[in-house]
């Protein structure tokens, strides 16, 4: 196997779990706020919603074993934060599959116009 195979294939793996804690609606507004509030509490993700604590604290842990979040003890509460390299793992793949099809699209382009 080629160094650059084996590369995309350890980059794919790796970003497997991350696109499929991703695959939730519920951890996508989960990544959102935190995205957009900062580190919050299990009690501050609940608010407002009809979702469990429980719950929560389930996608949090999925989020949290592909490297999404993390958590960290203030006081009594654990509080949550976005692990924003993982969100940028996410947009480098996606980055270099859009080239893919570019250079695929390019190929055929230039197949069918010869």
């Amino acid at each position: 196997m080629s160094k650059r195979r084996s590369l995309r294939a350890l980059e794919e793996r790796g970003s497997a779990p991350l696109f499929a804690a991703l695959g939730d609606e519920l951890r996508l507004r989960l990544v959102s706020r935190l995205c957009d509030d900062g580190p919050l509490s299990i009690t501050k993700l609940t608010a407002g919603s009809k979702v469990t604590r429980q719950a929560i604290t389930k996608h949090l842990r999925v989020m949290e074993e592909a490297g999404l979040v993390r958590s960290a003890r203030h006081g009594r509460e654990n509080v949550w934060q976005l692990h924003r390299r993982r969100i940028e793992d996410a947009r480098h793949y996606l980055d270099r599959i859009s080239e893919q099809w570019d250079e695929a699209l390019g190929r055929l382009r230039k197949f069918v116009e010869d």
